[in-house]
Order: C-alpha cells, then structure tokens, then sequence
C-alpha cells in the first residue's frame, strides 16, 4: 500500500507558492503534496469510480499488456491507453516497456488529501 499525498489549491496559489519556495521563503515540509489539483473537480476526474476500478483490476490480474487489460477491464485500448497517461502523469501508475508491450503498474493505492480555505498561508 502506498499513500499519495495530494493537495487541492488555485493556479494563482500554487504559482504562488513556486514563487516563495524559488526565493526561500517557504520550504515545503516531508509530508507536503507532491501532487496538486487545481480543484476537487479536477481530482475526482482523475480519481472517478471508473479510474479506482480500472486501478482496482491493474492490482488484482497485473495484466502484461493493454491488450489484456483492455480484454479485463471492457474498456477499448484507445481509452486505456488515454487514461493511463494521464494517471502517469499524476505519478498514479506508472507504463513499463517490456518485450514492445505497455505493462501498466499501480505506484499508489491509497490518497490523502489536504486542502482548506486557507491554503495560501503556506509561508
């Protein structure tokens, strides 16, 4: 089991926050987000039911390649092949090259999530 600390916190918040760790003025603590969503809307798009099923059946079977994951999973290459990316993105999976297949990899199953009304006052 891996926790993927997330944070939710505006464009205009998150460049200000790179701004003050850039200048030293903020130094973000072990535990902070690695990975920020612009919106709780933004976050439960990539983490919908469809997707934590789709992770779900990646953990359960471990498919070696798209093809089996798409047969697993009833979902069309093009779409898995879409959705796994951009999960890649967020560091959610992780898509492996082995033997010219894709073998997708969950890197996180479990999700912690900070954010608040205050979650400029990072200083």
């Amino acid at each position: 089991m891996k926790i993927m600390n997330v944070g939710i916190m505006s464009r205009e918040d998150y460049k200000n926050r790179t701004i003050a760790i850039a200048k030293g003025e903020y130094n973000p603590k072990s535990n902070d987000p690695k990975i920020w969503f612009e919106s709780v809307k933004s976050l439960s798009q990539v983490l919908s039911n469809e997707n934590q099923e789709l992770l779900k059946f990646i953990i359960q079977y471990k498919p070696q390649s798209l093809t089996e994951l798409e047969k697993i999973s009833h979902r069309k290459k093009s779409n898995l092949s879409r959705t796994l990316k951009k999960l890649e993105s967020y560091g959610i999976v992780s898509l492996i090259k082995e033997n010219g297949k894709v073998v997708p990899k969950v890197k996180a199953t479990d999700f912690r999530v900070e954010f608040g009304l205050n979650s400029a006052n990072f200083q």
